[in-house]
């Protein structure tokens, strides 16, 4: 009896298996928008065809849902795609979309906005055309208060648990990519491409964000690489190049009042070749708020022929006249700051430029093995200099250092 018991079992059990392999795997409902109406002739304004497929494939109940947009040039509006949605969306991208060329014709600040979403997912082989050429000439706003309104190429607000992957973005209006307030946020092997004298075409901007990943991406443009703003928190970015552009920037911070903290910024492993700037910290010189930069590591960069390799710059003020005379120093707080192997060649003779504040001098401000030589001048001797600083240093130092 009992070797039947056993038998019995072990026929259940392998009913069980084949049962459960058997069963269909529920593959995510697929919307292909020219087959939904969308047309790839570069003229058809298809926003409202792509708005309409989002809203069905964000309801869809019984399962997760793609957005596919084959290859082709997809005409696109200004967009919104807005959630919250029932189930996960990926968004493929193999064709291109491109924007008007007029920015009057796009009616927000964004042209692609994505809010309000979890668990979203943008990859493919595409490309985001913002076809900003005829903009960049328009944005002269330091100057003119009727400047136009250029929107950038693609947003994220209040978006979570997501990520983007592989796409292309190309001559953007303003910026490439705009991040609010959204946390726990990947992007991986995008490529960011606009001219070196493309302006306020950041590639990368992010405020109120956490927990995001910045990684193998190559932007070029006309701007900040990457530009971190008032309350990020927990940004790692690695192997990214960066070039043309002005390397990766936190700030400007300090000008408008209820800024947040910015802390624990981790950048390993990035090349800046032909940039303004490569490490840049900016805080304006009469600050209107108290906030604390702090917990920094940068590790393993490489610096080729750039203008200004490291700069924490306290006295920031784009356009002059400035207000410090009148109004003070900065009160950003910037403290426990690694740098660590960072290397390579400065198109200036300064090479390590700490002017920090002097009502809240720079603290623990750490120093190893930095090797970055002056290139193309007759005297190659590169030097550093600082305000306000204290800090250690160990390793090789070129230029010599001059911490407190």
């Amino acid at each position: 009896m009992a070797s039947i018991a056993f038998v019995f079992k072990v026929l259940c059990v392998s009913f069980l298996f084949i049962f459960v392999a058997s069963r269909p795997t529920i593959r995510p409902k697929t919307f292909n928008v020219q087959r939904h109406g969308s047309k790839p002739d570069g003229k058809t304004d298809n926003a409202n065809v792509f708005t309409s497929i989002w809203s069905r494939a964000c309801k869809r109940k019984s399962g997760s849902s793609k957005i596919y947009v084959p290859k082709g040039i997809f005409y696109l509006g200004g967009v919104e795609f807005v959630g919250p949605c029932k189930n996960p969306i990926e968004f493929v991208i193999d064709g291109t979309l491109l924007a008007p060329a007029n920015p009057s014709d796009i009616k927000q600040d964004t042209w692609i906005n994505f809010r309000y979403i979890n668990n979203l997912s943008i990859s493919g082989s595409g490309t985001l055309d913002g076809q900003g050429k005829q903009s960049w000439p328009l944005n002269d706003c330091h100057k003119n208060l009727n400047c136009p309104k250029l929107a950038m190429t693609m947003g994220f607000a209040f978006v979570n648990n997501s990520n983007i992957k592989d796409i292309t973005s190309l001559n953007s209006k303003m910026g490439h990519f705009n991040f609010f307030s959204v946390h726990h946020f990947n992007i991986t092997g995008v490529t960011i491409t606009a001219s070196g004298d493309s302006p306020n075409t950041d590639g990368i901007k992010m405020g109120s964000c956490s927990n995001m990943h910045i990684s193998n991406t190559n932007i070029g443009t006309g701007d900040d690489c990457i530009a971190i703003l008032s309350g990020t928190t927990n940004l790692d970015i690695s192997n990214v190049k960066c070039g043309p552009g002005h390397g990766i920037s936190v700030g400007s911070l300090g000008k408008n009042k209820d800024e947040k903290d910015v802390k624990n910024l981790t950048v390993r492993d990035v090349i800046f070749n032909g940039t303004s700037d490569g490490i840049r910290i900016k805080t304006w010189e009469s600050s209107a708020s108290k906030i604390l930069v702090s917990n920094f590591v940068y590790e393993n960069i490489q610096m080729i022929d750039v203008g200004k390799p490291i700069n924490i710059d306290q006295k920031y003020c784009p356009h002059p006249p400035c207000e410090h005379e009148q109004k003070g120093e900065s009160h950003v707080q910037i403290q426990d700051l690694k740098l660590k192997n960072i290397y390579g060649t400065s198109k200036n003779k300064v090479a390590m430029n700490l002017q920090c504040s002097k009502s809240f001098p720079c603290k623990n401000i750490e120093l190893i093995d930095i090797n970055i030589k002056s290139n193309g001048l007759e005297n190659s001797s590169s030097i550093a200099v600082c305000e306000n600083v204290d800090g250690s240093m160990s390793g090789k130092m070129v230029p010599q250092h001059c911490l407190n």
